[in-house]
């Protein structure tokens, strides 16, 4: 199997490193010989010495290249009959990498790549094309780095139902969260620490708004329920407004704070959403600090299983890419690029139903806490606990727990207290799903 590699970053340098340093074992493993052929990068120079790769394996003979010339390389790569898989590690959504993926897939050669955020959000008619041309996509590496989620869900429930998938999907977010949780820190310092080691880049944005977990899950809801779903259908909140209140609330429920990717199957429908969570302490969930990844999938035949490992770093998803590599080489012909597509609704998640933490800012005067809870009482939501009060001059700030109950429900219950008390609450409710 002849194999090429666009671009030599972090990930595809690792992709070089494994290829050229478990050639034998690689060959054993997939019964075929794995040839890396050429890599196309701007910089080989720099790619050569970080990776120790020889300079006669980039194209160019390891010269640097202008933005023209690795284009055409790259043409040439998707025109050879010599090449049989191509390694996409250049990232991003543009036009440009879009096109070369669906012209590779086109050509018949075989997909590999990390990029979870081309596949999430325009990758309906990559996959379909694989499909046409009868060539395969890896993304293993899309999906929580090093953790085999996607092999697991595809290959080893195969003879299961999933009825829900939850899991932190995104290392930055909970190195933030963890820091905050267990340090006192608070966002700011933590997300500064985050970056100062390597868990943030400069510009965090997609971390810590839920977008990099969004474009995770929505790659497991098609393997999972075979659904596309775009990420305007997700609702998806971030983290960047957890502060040091909701921490001590989550302690008073004995619960921490996560960034939690959820799916789960009901009847016909799917409910999914990207959210911090109160996880509870009884919840596998709640003890995964750091920049770890976990995902727990729930079946109806084998139960409970939990995936943990390391979710991002260049030896860790380069490990995931060549395992693909391995695995085409060895099933190919057998292999199904995505699941079988289901006609199943993917369902409002303010339908969904979830127990939950409301956060109130309110004036503080007397009777404030029974008008609210009475509020909410009469949308039928069951309170389980209520906070108390904590007093800062003319403010306070109270949570609420309650019993299983919609979003929809919580939603209506807030609009009845700014229409009857205008003035009242001092800023938005804060709502939290708490995640058993």
């Amino acid at each position: 199997m002849n194999i090429a590699i666009l671009g030599c970053g972090t990930v595809g340098g690792g992709v070089a490193t494994i290829i050229r340093e478990m050639n034998k074992e690689l060959a054993l493993r997939s019964n075929t010989e794995m040839v890396l052929k050429t890599i196309v990068e701007l910089n080989p120079d720099v790619a050569s010495e970080r990776f120790n790769i020889p300079p006669n394996l980039f194209a160019g003979g390891g010269k640097k290249l202008t933005v023209i010339e690795a284009a055409e390389a790259i043409d040439q790569i998707i025109t050879s009959p010599e090449i049989d898989l191509v390694v996409e590690t250049i990232g991003g959504t543009s036009d440009f990498v879009h096109d070369i993926c669906m012209r590779i897939v086109k050509a018949g050669k075989h997909l590999v790549t990390a990029n979870k955020a081309l596949l999430a959000e325009r990758g309906c008619d990559i996959f379909e094309e694989a499909e046409k041309h009868g060539v395969k996509i890896g993304f293993e590496a899309a999906v929580c780095g090093a953790i085999p989620i996607v092999k697991t869900i595809k290959e080893n429930f195969t003879g299961d139902k999933i009825l829900s998938i939850s899991g932190i999907m995104n290392g930055t977010s909970n190195y933030i969260l963890s820091r905050m949780q267990n340090e006192g820190l608070g966002f700011e310092n933590a997300l500064q620490l985050a970056q100062e080691n390597g868990y943030a880049e400069a510009d965090p944005a997609l971390d810590i708004n839920g977008g990099d977990a969004g474009h995770k899950i929505i790659l497991l809801i098609k393997l999972a329920y075979g659904i596309d779903v775009s990420m305007n259908d997700l609702a998806i909140t971030g983290i960047e407004n957890i502060k040091k209140e909701d921490i001590e609330f989550a302690n008073e429920i004995d619960a921490k704070i996560k960034l939690i990717c959820y799916a789960k199957k009901i009847n016909g429908d799917i409910f999914a959403t990207v959210r911090p969570m109160m996880v509870k302490n009884s919840n596998f969930l709640s003890g995964v600090n750091g920049a770890t990844n976990a995902v727990r999938v729930n079946t109806k035949y084998s139960g409970k299983h939990i995936l943990v490992g390391k979710g991002a770093g260049s030896s860790e998803t380069a490990m995931s890419i060549v395992s693909d590599m391995v695995f085409i080489a060895r099933y190919g012909e057998k292999m199904r690029n995505t699941a079988p597509q289901q006609s199943l609704n993917f369902a409002d998640a303010r339908q969904f139903v979830f127990p939950y933490l409301i956060t109130f800012h309110t004036a503080d005067l007397p009777g404030t806490t029974g008008f609210i809870t009475t509020a909410i009482g009469s949308r039928d939501i069951n309170i389980d606990t209520v906070s108390h009060n904590r007093h800062q001059g003319e403010k306070a700030t109270f949570s609420v727990a309650t019993m299983p109950c919609r979003l929809e429900q919580i939603e209506t219950a807030i609009e009845k207290i700014k229409t009857e008390r205008p003035g009242m609450l001092l800023s938005e409710p804060k709502v939290m799903p708490i995640l058993y």
